[in-house]
C-alpha cells in the first residue's frame, strides 16, 4: 500500500461543547487530523479556543446554508431562513432550487458565505480547507462562489465528497450495496463537474471520501475494515464524534451523536493501522491540486 494519504476529519466543530470535547480528545489521543468549524455554532468560541491550543490540527470552514445557525440576521437573508427565523431551513431541494432560480436568493447566500469567511478570518486560524454542511458545497453555484472567493480568502483545498461504493460497503460489513451504488450513480455527473472545476482553479481536493452513508455509526471495526483496502490517493474519513449524545437544535436527532466514533479514533488498533507503512496521516494543506480524474 503505497501513495495513500489519510485525512480524518471531525465535522461540526463549534456546534456544541460535546462535539468540541470529542474533537480535541480524538486529535490529542488519537488519529483525527482535521476539523471543520461552524463559525456561527453555539460553541464556536469554545472550538476556536481549543483550536488555538492545537496548532497541528487542520481547521477548515464548514460553510453552512442548511440545518445550522446563520451569521447574518433574518432580515438580511430572509429567503434562506426557516419559518421561526432561528437558523437555516432543512430542505435541501428547496434551498438548492431557490439559489439556482432566483438572483436575490443567490445574493443573500453570497452575503452569508462572505460573512462566514470573515468570521473565520477573525479567528486568526490558518484556513486548512473548506467544505459544506450536509455536503451542500456540491451545489454548482456554491462551488463556483467558493472558487471565486478563493484568492480573497486563501482557499487552497475543498472537500470532494466522492465515496467508493465497494470500499464503503466492505467497511460497513457488506451492508447496503444497492443504495451506495445508486448514490454514486446519481452524484457522478455532479462530482465529475466538481473535480473539473477545482482542478481548473488550481484548488486541491481529496480523491475519496468515506462516511457519507455511515456517518454517526462508524466504529472501530468499520475503520479497520476500510484501512485494510484503502484506495490509492488521498482519502478523507468524515466523522461526527461527540463525547456523549446531545440534543442539537439543528441537524439529525440526538441519538445520532454517540461516542462510538470517538472511541474508534482513540482505539489502539485503529491508531496502529493508521500509522503502518503505506499510509500517511495528513491534512488538506498537505495536498496538491493534482490528482486522478473522476
Amino acid at each position: 500500500m503505497s501513495g495513500r494519504q489519510l485525512i480524518i476529519t471531525g465535522d461540526d466543530f463549534g456546534m456544541s461543547v460535546e462535539v468540541n470535547e470529542a474533537i480535541e480528545e480524538a486529535h490529542r489521543r488519537g488519529v483525527l487530523t482535521s476539523a471543520s468549524l461552524v463559525v456561527a455554532g453555539d460553541a464556536a468560541a469554545d472550538a476556536i479556543a481549543r483550536a488555538r491550543r492545537m496548532p497541528a490540527l487542520g481547521v477548515g470552514l464548514h460553510v453552512a446554508l442548511l440545518h445550522a445557525p446563520a451569521v447574518l440576521s433574518k432580515e438580511q437573508i430572509a429567503d434562506l431562513m426557516d419559518e421561526n427565523g432561528r437558523g437555516f431551513g432543512r430542505q435541501v431541494w428547496k434551498t438548492g432550487s431557490s439559489i439556482a432560480l432566483f438572483p436575490h436568493v443567490r445574493r443573500q447566500a453570497l452575503a452569508e458565505v462572505r460573512a462566514q469567511f470573515e468570521l473565520f478570518r477573525k479567528t486568526g486560524l490558518a484556513l486548512d480547507h473548506v467544505d459544506g454542511h450536509k455536503h451542500f458545497h456540491q451545489h454548482p453555484w456554491l462551488l463556483g462562489a467558493l472558487i471565486a472567493l478563493a484568492p480573497e480568502y486563501g482557499i487552497r483545498a475543498i472537500r470532494l465528497p466522492r465515496e467508493s461504493a465497494f470500499h464503503s460497503w466492505r467497511a460497513a460489513g457488506c451492508v447496503g450495496l444497492g443504495r451506495r451504488l445508486f448514490d454514486v450513480s446519481a452524484h457522478w455527473p455532479l462530482l465529475r463537474l466538481m473535480r473539473r472545476m477545482l482542478r481548473s482553479a488550481g484548488i486541491a481536493s481529496n480523491d475519496w471520501f468515506f462516511g457519507k452513508h455511515d456517518g454517526g455509526a462508524i466504529g472501530r471495526s468499520w475503520v479497520l475494515r476500510l484501512l485494510e483496502r484503502l484506495p490509492p490517493g488521498a482519502s478523507e474519513i468524515g466523522l461526527h464524534p461527540a463525547c456523549r449524545s446531545w440534543p442539537p437544535p439543528y441537524g439529525p436527532p440526538a441519538h445520532w451523536r454517540v461516542s462510538e466514533e470517538l472511541a474508534a479514533l482513540i482505539d489502539p488498533d485503529v491508531i496502529a493501522a493508521c500509522r503502518r507503512p503505506g499510509i500517511r496521516l495528513a491534512k488538506f494543506s498537505d495536498l496538491t491540486a493534482e490528482g486522478a480524474p473522476c
